[in-house]
Protein backbone atom coordinates (compact mmCIF):
# COMPACT_ATOMS: atom_id res chain seq x y z
CA UNK A 1 0.00 0.00 0.00
CA UNK A 2 3.12 2.89 0.77
CA UNK A 3 4.75 1.43 -2.69
CA UNK A 4 1.13 2.30 -4.19
CA UNK A 5 0.87 5.74 -2.72
CA UNK A 6 4.59 6.65 -3.68
CA UNK A 7 4.29 5.71 -6.87
CA UNK A 8 0.73 7.76 -7.19
CA UNK A 9 2.12 10.59 -5.55
CA UNK A 10 4.99 11.05 -7.98
CA UNK A 11 2.75 10.60 -11.09
CA UNK A 12 0.88 13.42 -9.12
CA UNK A 13 3.61 15.64 -9.15
CA UNK A 14 4.43 15.17 -12.58
CA UNK A 15 1.02 16.05 -13.60
CA UNK A 16 1.20 19.20 -11.53
CA UNK A 17 4.29 20.06 -13.31
CA UNK A 18 2.95 19.64 -16.50
CA UNK A 19 -0.37 21.41 -16.03
CA UNK A 20 2.44 24.20 -15.05
CA UNK A 21 4.00 24.54 -18.77
CA UNK A 22 0.96 23.74 -20.31
CA UNK A 23 -0.77 26.93 -18.99
CA UNK A 24 1.73 28.58 -20.53
CA UNK A 25 2.08 27.01 -23.40
CA UNK A 26 -2.00 27.59 -23.81
CA UNK A 27 -1.86 31.12 -24.55
CA UNK A 28 0.61 30.79 -27.67
CA UNK A 29 -1.25 27.85 -29.47
CA UNK A 30 -5.01 28.30 -30.98
CA UNK A 31 -7.65 27.46 -28.46
CA UNK A 32 -9.85 25.93 -31.16
CA UNK A 33 -6.89 23.18 -31.86
CA UNK A 34 -5.63 22.72 -28.49
CA UNK A 35 -6.93 19.23 -26.48
CA UNK A 36 -4.88 18.41 -23.38
CA UNK A 37 -4.05 14.41 -23.35
CA UNK A 38 -4.47 13.00 -19.68
CA UNK A 39 -4.77 9.33 -21.08
CA UNK A 40 -3.53 7.28 -23.14
CA UNK A 41 -3.95 4.33 -24.87
CA UNK A 42 -1.32 2.31 -27.07
CA UNK A 43 -3.32 -0.12 -29.45
CA UNK A 44 0.04 -2.52 -29.53
CA UNK A 45 1.87 -4.83 -27.30
CA UNK A 46 5.68 -5.21 -26.61
CA UNK A 47 8.60 -2.76 -26.31
CA UNK A 48 7.06 -0.60 -28.63
CA UNK A 49 3.95 -0.05 -26.07
CA UNK A 50 6.28 0.04 -23.31
CA UNK A 51 8.44 2.73 -25.09
CA UNK A 52 5.32 5.02 -25.41
CA UNK A 53 4.21 4.61 -21.89
CA UNK A 54 7.35 5.44 -20.60
CA UNK A 55 7.02 8.77 -22.61
CA UNK A 56 3.56 9.02 -21.32
CA UNK A 57 4.59 8.41 -17.30
CA UNK A 58 7.30 11.13 -18.09
CA UNK A 59 4.23 13.82 -19.10
CA UNK A 60 2.43 12.89 -16.43
CA UNK A 61 -0.15 11.22 -18.69
CA UNK A 62 -1.82 7.81 -17.35
CA UNK A 63 -1.45 5.10 -19.71
CA UNK A 64 -3.60 2.24 -20.81
CA UNK A 65 -2.41 -1.21 -22.49
CA UNK A 66 -4.69 -3.91 -24.24
CA UNK A 67 -3.70 -7.69 -24.72
CA UNK A 68 -4.70 -10.29 -26.39
CA UNK A 69 -5.41 -13.65 -24.67
CA UNK A 70 -2.03 -15.20 -25.30
CA UNK A 71 -0.68 -11.85 -23.95
CA UNK A 72 -1.64 -12.33 -20.61
CA UNK A 73 1.58 -12.35 -18.77
CA UNK A 74 3.56 -10.37 -21.11
CA UNK A 75 5.28 -6.93 -19.65
CA UNK A 76 3.36 -4.39 -21.71
CA UNK A 77 0.32 -5.50 -19.38
CA UNK A 78 2.37 -5.17 -16.66
CA UNK A 79 4.31 -1.56 -17.60
CA UNK A 80 1.01 0.53 -17.86
CA UNK A 81 -1.69 1.72 -15.23
CA UNK A 82 -4.30 0.11 -16.35
CA UNK A 83 -4.83 -2.90 -19.27
CA UNK A 84 -7.64 -4.21 -20.56
CA UNK A 85 -8.38 -7.76 -22.63
CA UNK A 86 -9.35 -7.38 -26.31
CA UNK A 87 -10.44 -9.75 -29.01
CA UNK A 88 -11.49 -12.08 -26.82
CA UNK A 89 -11.96 -15.74 -28.79
CA UNK A 90 -10.31 -14.26 -31.49
CA UNK A 91 -6.44 -15.49 -33.18
CA UNK A 92 -3.78 -14.05 -31.80
CA UNK A 93 -2.86 -11.29 -34.23
CA UNK A 94 -6.74 -10.52 -35.35
CA UNK A 95 -7.05 -9.56 -31.32
CA UNK A 96 -5.34 -6.63 -32.02
CA UNK A 97 -6.98 -5.83 -34.95
CA UNK A 98 -10.50 -5.61 -33.65
CA UNK A 99 -11.11 -2.05 -33.93
CA UNK A 100 -14.84 -2.34 -32.46
CA UNK A 101 -13.02 -3.52 -28.74
CA UNK A 102 -10.21 -0.81 -28.85
CA UNK A 103 -12.53 1.87 -29.76
CA UNK A 104 -14.97 0.44 -26.71
CA UNK A 105 -12.32 -0.33 -24.64
CA UNK A 106 -11.04 4.06 -24.99
CA UNK A 107 -14.24 5.25 -24.28
CA UNK A 108 -15.25 3.54 -22.42
CA UNK A 109 -12.10 4.17 -19.87
CA UNK A 110 -12.08 7.92 -20.53
CA UNK A 111 -9.18 7.83 -23.15
CA UNK A 112 -8.29 10.90 -24.72
CA UNK A 113 -5.81 9.85 -27.59
CA UNK A 114 -4.38 6.61 -29.20
CA UNK A 115 -1.15 5.78 -30.12
CA UNK A 116 -0.85 2.77 -33.06
CA UNK A 117 2.79 1.98 -32.31
CA UNK A 118 4.02 0.24 -35.42
CA UNK A 119 2.61 -2.96 -37.22
CA UNK A 120 -1.07 -3.79 -36.81
CA UNK A 121 -3.22 -0.92 -37.31
CA UNK A 122 -0.70 2.43 -37.32
CA UNK A 123 -1.00 2.50 -41.08
CA UNK A 124 -4.88 1.87 -41.37
CA UNK A 125 -7.05 4.53 -42.13
CA UNK A 126 -10.18 2.95 -41.27
CA UNK A 127 -8.50 3.01 -37.63
CA UNK A 128 -7.40 6.49 -37.61
CA UNK A 129 -11.35 7.26 -38.76
CA UNK A 130 -12.83 5.04 -36.03
CA UNK A 131 -10.82 7.04 -33.47
CA UNK A 132 -11.48 10.48 -34.54
CA UNK A 133 -15.56 9.34 -35.25
CA UNK A 134 -15.36 8.44 -31.59
CA UNK A 135 -14.29 11.33 -30.29
CA UNK A 136 -11.02 9.83 -28.85
CA UNK A 137 -7.28 11.44 -30.75
CA UNK A 138 -5.33 9.46 -33.57
CA UNK A 139 -1.48 9.96 -32.24
CA UNK A 140 -0.49 10.27 -35.86
CA UNK A 141 -1.62 11.95 -39.15
CA UNK A 142 -5.13 12.78 -40.46
CA UNK A 143 -7.16 9.83 -41.51
CA UNK A 144 -6.81 11.48 -45.59
CA UNK A 145 -3.02 11.54 -45.15
CA UNK A 146 -3.02 8.01 -43.88
CA UNK A 147 -5.04 6.44 -46.15
CA UNK A 148 -2.74 8.59 -49.05
CA UNK A 149 0.45 7.35 -47.85
CA UNK A 150 -1.13 3.77 -47.39
CA UNK A 151 -1.88 3.34 -50.61
CA UNK A 152 1.62 3.39 -52.30
CA UNK A 153 0.05 3.94 -55.91
CA UNK A 154 -1.22 6.94 -54.79
CA UNK A 155 1.74 8.09 -52.64
CA UNK A 156 3.82 7.97 -56.06
CA UNK A 157 1.71 10.02 -57.76
CA UNK A 158 1.86 12.79 -54.91
CA UNK A 159 5.51 12.16 -55.01
CA UNK A 160 5.42 13.09 -58.63
CA UNK A 161 3.17 16.22 -58.06
CA UNK A 162 5.59 17.26 -55.49
CA UNK A 163 8.91 16.92 -58.03
CA UNK A 164 10.30 14.16 -56.12
CA UNK A 165 12.30 11.20 -58.58
CA UNK A 166 10.45 7.96 -58.76
CA UNK A 167 11.77 4.19 -60.05
CA UNK A 168 9.99 3.37 -62.90
CA UNK A 169 6.92 1.61 -62.35
CA UNK A 170 3.23 1.14 -62.95
CA UNK A 171 0.49 4.28 -62.18
CA UNK A 172 -1.91 1.86 -60.44
CA UNK A 173 -1.97 -1.96 -59.28
CA UNK A 174 -1.65 -4.26 -61.73
CA UNK A 175 -4.90 -6.24 -61.98
CA UNK A 176 -3.64 -9.65 -63.84
CA UNK A 177 -0.24 -11.41 -64.79
CA UNK A 178 -0.23 -10.15 -68.30
CA UNK A 179 0.14 -6.64 -67.16
CA UNK A 180 3.39 -7.77 -65.07
CA UNK A 181 4.82 -9.41 -68.29
CA UNK A 182 4.13 -6.01 -70.44
CA UNK A 183 5.50 -4.05 -68.00
CA UNK A 184 8.59 -6.55 -68.05
CA UNK A 185 8.71 -6.15 -71.65
CA UNK A 186 8.88 -2.42 -71.95
CA UNK A 187 11.52 -2.17 -68.73
CA UNK A 188 12.88 -5.19 -68.76
CA UNK A 189 14.40 -7.41 -65.71
CA UNK A 190 14.79 -7.48 -62.94
CA UNK A 191 11.62 -6.25 -61.79
CA UNK A 192 9.94 -6.35 -58.13
CA UNK A 193 6.39 -6.62 -57.20
CA UNK A 194 5.21 -4.68 -54.12
CA UNK A 195 2.27 -5.08 -52.05
CA UNK A 196 0.16 -1.70 -52.54
CA UNK A 197 -1.59 -1.50 -48.96
CA UNK A 198 1.73 -2.57 -47.00
CA UNK A 199 5.20 -2.88 -46.20
CA UNK A 200 7.64 -4.44 -43.86
CA UNK A 201 8.68 -6.70 -46.92
CA UNK A 202 5.68 -8.53 -47.21
CA UNK A 203 4.21 -9.14 -51.06
CA UNK A 204 7.49 -8.64 -51.96
CA UNK A 205 9.26 -10.85 -54.47
CA UNK A 206 12.22 -9.65 -57.10
CA UNK A 207 11.92 -11.19 -60.59
CA UNK A 208 15.27 -11.66 -62.51
CA UNK A 209 13.86 -13.48 -65.71
CA UNK A 210 10.59 -14.08 -67.20
CA UNK A 211 10.59 -17.91 -66.27
CA UNK A 212 10.29 -16.93 -62.73
CA UNK A 213 7.44 -14.49 -63.60
CA UNK A 214 4.60 -16.44 -63.20
CA UNK A 215 5.32 -18.06 -59.76
CA UNK A 216 6.57 -14.85 -58.26
CA UNK A 217 3.31 -12.65 -59.15
CA UNK A 218 1.51 -15.48 -56.86
CA UNK A 219 3.68 -15.59 -54.39
CA UNK A 220 3.75 -11.91 -53.83
CA UNK A 221 0.05 -12.01 -54.07
CA UNK A 222 -0.74 -14.48 -51.89
CA UNK A 223 1.65 -13.03 -49.29
CA UNK A 224 -0.56 -9.16 -49.38
CA UNK A 225 -3.18 -10.90 -49.26
CA UNK A 226 -2.51 -12.66 -45.88
CA UNK A 227 -0.79 -9.58 -44.57
CA UNK A 228 -2.95 -6.57 -45.38
CA UNK A 229 -6.37 -8.29 -46.36
CA UNK A 230 -5.69 -6.89 -49.70
CA UNK A 231 -3.44 -8.94 -52.57
CA UNK A 232 -3.10 -5.78 -54.74
CA UNK A 233 0.62 -5.56 -56.20
CA UNK A 234 2.24 -2.66 -58.40
CA UNK A 235 5.71 -3.29 -60.17
CA UNK A 236 8.64 -1.16 -60.61
CA UNK A 237 11.68 -1.58 -62.17
CA UNK A 238 14.09 -3.07 -59.96
CA UNK A 239 17.19 -1.15 -58.84
CA UNK A 240 20.73 -3.23 -58.14
CA UNK A 241 22.83 -2.34 -55.18
CA UNK A 242 20.97 0.84 -53.55
CA UNK A 243 21.65 2.21 -50.20
CA UNK A 244 18.22 2.20 -48.47
CA UNK A 245 18.15 5.79 -46.86
CA UNK A 246 15.39 7.08 -45.74
CA UNK A 247 14.85 10.94 -43.83
CA UNK A 248 12.50 11.18 -40.38
CA UNK A 249 9.95 14.50 -41.05
CA UNK A 250 7.75 16.00 -38.47
CA UNK A 251 4.58 18.19 -38.72
CA UNK A 252 2.60 19.98 -36.90
CA UNK A 253 -1.23 21.14 -37.54
CA UNK A 254 -0.46 24.59 -38.99
CA UNK A 255 2.00 23.37 -41.98
CA UNK A 256 5.19 23.52 -40.39
CA UNK A 257 7.41 20.47 -40.79
CA UNK A 258 10.98 19.64 -40.41
CA UNK A 259 13.53 17.17 -41.13
CA UNK A 260 15.18 15.26 -38.82
CA UNK A 261 18.25 13.71 -40.71
CA UNK A 262 18.52 10.31 -42.23
CA UNK A 263 19.15 7.04 -41.56
CA UNK A 264 20.75 3.95 -43.01
CA UNK A 265 18.73 1.22 -43.03
CA UNK A 266 20.71 -1.05 -45.79
CA UNK A 267 21.75 -3.99 -43.98
CA UNK A 268 18.88 -6.37 -44.61
CA UNK A 269 17.45 -9.80 -44.32
CA UNK A 270 14.59 -10.89 -46.23
CA UNK A 271 13.87 -7.28 -47.13
CA UNK A 272 13.64 -6.76 -43.51
CA UNK A 273 15.89 -4.16 -41.71
CA UNK A 274 18.32 -5.49 -39.22
CA UNK A 275 20.67 -2.62 -38.51
CA UNK A 276 20.01 0.89 -38.54
CA UNK A 277 22.24 3.82 -38.66
CA UNK A 278 22.19 7.63 -38.18
CA UNK A 279 23.41 9.30 -39.49
CA UNK A 280 23.95 7.57 -43.06
CA UNK A 281 27.43 7.32 -43.20
CA UNK A 282 29.84 8.48 -46.11
CA UNK A 283 27.22 10.38 -47.58
CA UNK A 284 27.71 12.63 -49.86
CA UNK A 285 26.69 15.90 -49.05
CA UNK A 286 24.59 17.56 -52.17
CA UNK A 287 22.61 13.96 -51.82
CA UNK A 288 22.16 14.54 -48.01
CA UNK A 289 20.59 17.75 -48.54
CA UNK A 290 18.68 16.82 -51.79
CA UNK A 291 16.88 13.79 -49.58
CA UNK A 292 15.79 16.16 -46.84
CA UNK A 293 14.50 18.33 -49.35
CA UNK A 294 12.38 15.88 -50.73
CA UNK A 295 10.96 14.44 -48.07
CA UNK A 296 9.89 17.84 -46.65
CA UNK A 297 9.05 18.97 -50.13
CA UNK A 298 6.25 15.66 -49.98
CA UNK A 299 5.51 15.87 -46.67
CA UNK A 300 3.95 19.80 -47.17
CA UNK A 301 2.50 18.83 -50.87
CA UNK A 302 0.22 16.23 -48.31
CA UNK A 303 -0.28 18.90 -45.20
CA UNK A 304 1.80 15.78 -43.27
CA UNK A 305 1.32 16.08 -39.20
CA UNK A 306 3.10 14.11 -36.53
CA UNK A 307 5.76 11.89 -37.30
CA UNK A 308 6.84 9.81 -40.32
CA UNK A 309 9.55 8.39 -42.65
CA UNK A 310 10.21 9.27 -45.90
CA UNK A 311 11.90 5.75 -47.50
CA UNK A 312 14.34 6.58 -50.60
CA UNK A 313 16.46 3.46 -52.97
CA UNK A 314 20.01 5.44 -53.36
CA UNK A 315 21.88 3.71 -56.66
CA UNK A 316 25.27 3.67 -57.45
CA UNK A 317 25.71 6.56 -59.37
CA UNK A 318 24.06 8.57 -56.22
CA UNK A 319 20.49 9.39 -57.95
CA UNK A 320 17.97 8.69 -54.95
CA UNK A 321 15.07 7.51 -56.06
CA UNK A 322 11.15 7.68 -53.61
CA UNK A 323 9.98 4.17 -52.19
CA UNK A 324 7.54 5.16 -49.90
CA UNK A 325 6.07 7.45 -46.80
CA UNK A 326 5.23 4.99 -43.22
CA UNK A 327 3.01 7.40 -41.07
CA UNK A 328 4.18 6.03 -38.06
CA UNK A 329 7.10 5.80 -35.94
CA UNK A 330 9.57 3.39 -36.50
CA UNK A 331 11.50 0.98 -35.06
CA UNK A 332 14.73 2.39 -35.85
CA UNK A 333 13.64 5.81 -34.35
CA UNK A 334 15.94 5.59 -31.48
CA UNK A 335 18.37 5.72 -32.85
CA UNK A 336 17.20 9.32 -34.68
CA UNK A 337 16.83 10.33 -31.21
CA UNK A 338 20.14 9.37 -30.06
CA UNK A 339 22.08 11.74 -32.19
CA UNK A 340 18.95 14.80 -32.12
CA UNK A 341 18.53 14.88 -28.71
CA UNK A 342 14.81 14.37 -29.63
CA UNK A 343 11.78 12.50 -27.68
CA UNK A 344 10.06 11.56 -30.76
CA UNK A 345 7.10 10.73 -28.77
CA UNK A 346 7.21 13.23 -26.52
CA UNK A 347 7.01 15.39 -30.06
CA UNK A 348 3.92 12.96 -31.37
CA UNK A 349 1.82 13.55 -28.24
CA UNK A 350 2.51 17.30 -28.34
CA UNK A 351 2.02 18.06 -31.62
CA UNK A 352 -1.43 15.70 -31.30
CA UNK A 353 -2.55 17.87 -28.40
CA UNK A 354 -2.35 20.78 -30.68
CA UNK A 355 1.10 22.17 -29.85
CA UNK A 356 3.03 23.79 -32.77
CA UNK A 357 6.88 22.82 -33.50
CA UNK A 358 8.18 26.27 -32.66
CA UNK A 359 6.42 25.77 -29.46
CA UNK A 360 8.07 23.18 -28.53
CA UNK A 361 11.58 24.43 -30.09
CA UNK A 362 12.02 22.60 -33.11
CA UNK A 363 12.86 24.56 -35.81
CA UNK A 364 15.31 23.79 -38.29
CA UNK A 365 18.19 25.46 -37.80
CA UNK A 366 17.70 24.12 -34.03
CA UNK A 367 18.07 20.42 -35.11
CA UNK A 368 21.53 19.80 -35.11
CA UNK A 369 23.59 15.65 -35.60
CA UNK A 370 25.54 15.22 -32.61
CA UNK A 371 27.72 12.40 -33.14
CA UNK A 372 26.49 8.51 -34.36
CA UNK A 373 24.26 5.86 -33.59
CA UNK A 374 23.81 2.21 -34.39
CA UNK A 375 20.75 -0.46 -33.91
CA UNK A 376 20.78 -3.58 -34.18
CA UNK A 377 17.48 -6.10 -33.55
CA UNK A 378 18.02 -9.41 -31.73
CA UNK A 379 15.04 -11.82 -32.49
CA UNK A 380 14.71 -15.20 -31.61
CA UNK A 381 15.42 -16.90 -35.06
CA UNK A 382 17.24 -20.16 -35.49
CA UNK A 383 20.01 -20.04 -38.16
CA UNK A 384 20.35 -23.46 -38.39
CA UNK A 385 16.60 -23.83 -39.38
CA UNK A 386 16.83 -20.97 -42.24
CA UNK A 387 16.27 -18.21 -38.95
CA UNK A 388 12.73 -19.41 -38.16
CA UNK A 389 11.02 -18.08 -35.02
CA UNK A 390 11.74 -20.14 -32.11
CA UNK A 391 9.88 -20.30 -29.01
CA UNK A 392 10.07 -21.24 -25.74
CA UNK A 393 10.98 -19.56 -21.75
CA UNK A 394 14.50 -17.73 -21.46
CA UNK A 395 16.44 -19.93 -18.96
CA UNK A 396 19.49 -17.34 -19.11
CA UNK A 397 19.45 -14.04 -20.06
CA UNK A 398 22.14 -11.56 -19.62
CA UNK A 399 22.29 -8.42 -21.64
CA UNK A 400 25.16 -6.23 -23.39
CA UNK A 401 25.09 -2.65 -21.20
CA UNK A 402 27.49 0.36 -20.11
CA UNK A 403 28.07 3.85 -21.29
CA UNK A 404 26.38 4.40 -24.68
CA UNK A 405 24.07 1.85 -24.72
CA UNK A 406 20.42 2.07 -25.11
CA UNK A 407 18.19 -1.23 -24.64
CA UNK A 408 14.81 -1.47 -25.74
CA UNK A 409 12.61 -4.47 -24.95
CA UNK A 410 9.55 -6.04 -23.46
CA UNK A 411 10.74 -10.07 -23.52
CA UNK A 412 14.27 -9.90 -22.92
CA UNK A 413 14.47 -11.32 -19.04
CA UNK A 414 15.31 -14.57 -17.39
CA UNK A 415 11.67 -16.58 -17.02
CA UNK A 416 10.11 -14.96 -20.17
CA UNK A 417 7.96 -16.82 -22.20
CA UNK A 418 8.53 -16.63 -26.07
CA UNK A 419 5.50 -16.89 -28.34
CA UNK A 420 5.19 -18.04 -31.28
CA UNK A 421 2.76 -15.73 -32.26
CA UNK A 422 3.94 -12.78 -32.63
CA UNK A 423 7.48 -11.07 -33.91
CA UNK A 424 10.23 -13.02 -33.08
CA UNK A 425 12.07 -9.16 -31.88
CA UNK A 426 13.57 -9.84 -28.36
CA UNK A 427 15.34 -6.50 -27.96
CA UNK A 428 16.91 -3.64 -29.73
CA UNK A 429 20.53 -2.47 -28.86
CA UNK A 430 21.66 0.82 -29.64
CA UNK A 431 24.94 2.38 -29.00
CA UNK A 432 25.81 5.76 -30.03
CA UNK A 433 28.99 7.64 -30.13
CA UNK A 434 31.26 10.64 -31.43
CA UNK A 435 31.80 9.22 -34.35
CA UNK A 436 30.80 5.61 -36.60
CA UNK A 437 33.67 3.86 -35.27
CA UNK A 438 32.87 4.51 -31.61
CA UNK A 439 29.51 3.40 -31.99
CA UNK A 440 30.34 0.41 -33.59
CA UNK A 441 32.73 -0.24 -31.14
CA UNK A 442 30.25 0.14 -28.68
CA UNK A 443 27.44 -1.88 -30.25
CA UNK A 444 30.22 -5.27 -30.86
CA UNK A 445 31.08 -5.07 -27.48
CA UNK A 446 27.82 -4.87 -26.11
CA UNK A 447 26.64 -8.04 -28.47
CA UNK A 448 29.98 -10.10 -27.48
CA UNK A 449 28.50 -9.63 -23.97
CA UNK A 450 24.72 -10.83 -24.32
CA UNK A 451 24.12 -14.70 -23.66
CA UNK A 452 20.81 -16.14 -24.31
CA UNK A 453 19.63 -19.88 -23.43
CA UNK A 454 16.76 -21.79 -23.76
CA UNK A 455 15.62 -19.93 -27.28
CA UNK A 456 18.03 -19.59 -30.01
CA UNK A 457 19.13 -16.35 -30.80
CA UNK A 458 20.94 -15.16 -33.83
CA UNK A 459 25.02 -15.50 -33.15
CA UNK A 460 25.58 -12.03 -31.59
CA UNK A 461 29.41 -13.08 -31.52
CA UNK A 462 29.69 -13.44 -35.28
CA UNK A 463 28.02 -9.64 -35.91
CA UNK A 464 29.89 -8.31 -33.26
CA UNK A 465 33.04 -9.57 -35.71
CA UNK A 466 30.78 -8.20 -38.38
CA UNK A 467 30.92 -4.84 -36.94
CA UNK A 468 34.14 -4.64 -36.68
CA UNK A 469 35.23 -5.07 -40.05
CA UNK A 470 32.27 -3.77 -42.09
CA UNK A 471 31.45 -0.38 -40.80
CA UNK A 472 35.65 0.36 -41.48
CA UNK A 473 34.80 0.04 -45.59
CA UNK A 474 31.95 2.04 -45.99
CA UNK A 475 30.31 -0.29 -48.86
CA UNK A 476 26.87 -0.67 -47.60
CA UNK A 477 24.30 -1.58 -50.64
CA UNK A 478 21.65 -3.42 -49.34
CA UNK A 479 21.48 -6.71 -51.79
CA UNK A 480 24.89 -7.11 -51.72
CA UNK A 481 25.62 -7.11 -47.71
CA UNK A 482 22.18 -9.00 -46.33
CA UNK A 483 19.23 -10.06 -48.54
CA UNK A 484 18.89 -13.64 -48.12
CA UNK A 485 17.10 -15.59 -50.83
CA UNK A 486 13.91 -13.62 -51.56
CA UNK A 487 14.82 -13.43 -55.62
CA UNK A 488 18.06 -11.63 -54.20
CA UNK A 489 20.57 -14.36 -56.06
CA UNK A 490 22.65 -14.27 -52.65
CA UNK A 491 22.62 -17.14 -50.42
CA UNK A 492 24.23 -16.03 -46.94
CA UNK A 493 24.98 -19.60 -45.88
CA UNK A 494 27.26 -20.14 -49.32
CA UNK A 495 30.44 -18.63 -49.53
CA UNK A 496 30.47 -18.90 -53.13
CA UNK A 497 27.42 -17.46 -53.97
CA UNK A 498 28.21 -13.92 -52.54
CA UNK A 499 30.00 -11.57 -54.73
CA UNK A 500 32.76 -11.11 -55.08
CA UNK A 501 33.87 -7.61 -53.24
CA UNK A 502 32.15 -9.15 -50.01
CA UNK A 503 35.34 -11.12 -48.87
CA UNK A 504 37.53 -8.27 -49.62
CA UNK A 505 35.50 -6.59 -46.44
CA UNK A 506 34.38 -9.57 -44.28
CA UNK A 507 36.91 -12.46 -43.00
CA UNK A 508 35.77 -15.77 -44.88
CA UNK A 509 34.49 -17.02 -41.14
CA UNK A 510 32.07 -14.21 -41.11
CA UNK A 511 30.69 -14.93 -44.77
CA UNK A 512 28.64 -17.73 -44.05
CA UNK A 513 26.90 -16.50 -41.20
CA UNK A 514 26.76 -12.92 -42.00
CA UNK A 515 23.81 -11.40 -40.84
CA UNK A 516 22.33 -13.72 -37.63
CA UNK A 517 20.79 -11.55 -35.62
Amino acid sequence: MLRYAVVQGGIGLLAVRRACVLSRFAHSAPQSEYRQIKKVMVANRGEIAIRVFRACTELGIRTVAVYSEQDTGQMHRQKADEAYLIGKGLPPVAAYLHIPDIIKVAKDNNVDAIHPGYGFLSERSDFAQACADAGVMFVGPTPETVRKMGDKVEARSLAISAGVPVVPGTDAPIASLQEAQAFAQTYGFPIIFKAAYGGGGRGMRVVREYEELEENYQRAYSEALTAFGNGALFVEKFIEKPRHIEVQILGDKYGNVIHLYERDCSIQRRHQKVVEIAPAFQLDPHLRDRLHADAVSLARQVGYENAGTVEFLVDKHGKHYFIEVNSRLQVEHTVTEEITDVDLVHAQLHVCEGRSLPELSLKQDKIRVNGCAIQCRVTTEDPARGFQPDTGRIEVFRSGEGMGIRLDSASAFQGAVISPHYDSLLVKVIASGKDLQTAASKMSRALAEFRVRGVKVGQTSTVSSMMKTFFREGDQSTPEYCVRSEGSGYDLWGKNELPTSIHEHLPVTCCSKLILL
